[in-house]
């Protein structure tokens, strides 16, 4: 398997092991699931993101994790939504959040070195 289709699969599985995390544990996410979820964010953002498409993963990353922790806490409200949307929300921003930062982390690296 190459490393791009791995990469996918890396992003498919951290979506799954997030619904998984907010069906088991609706309160709060389990300490074993943030750090699952963690190193598959940092594996995501060192196998999937290319020169390219570092500005657009970035901004993407950004704008999901500033919008789902408002999101989190409208829905938070809403009684037919229960606690499994805010606790997948969060999942998603414990996963996309370290790859965001592995991305962001390289590219001052780049910046830097081409100086």
């Amino acid at each position: 398997m190459d490393m791009e289709k791995l990469g996918v699969w890396t992003f498919y599985a951290g979506l799954v092991i997030a619904v998984v995390a907010a069906v088991m544990s609706p309160g709060g996410l389990a300490p074993l699931a943030v750090l699952v979820l963690g190193l598959l964010g940092i594996a995501v953002g060192l196998l999937n993101v290319t020169g390219k498409e570092v500005n657009t993963f970035l901004i993407a990353a950004l704008a999901l994790m500033l919008s789902t922790t408002s999101l989190r806490l409208i829905l938070e409200t809403i009684p037919a939504v229960g606690a499994f949307v805010p606790a997948f929300l969060t999942a998603v921003n414990v996963f996309v959040a370290p790859g965001a930062a592995v991305v962001a982390l390289k590219a001052i690296w780049d910046i830097t070195r081409s100086k």
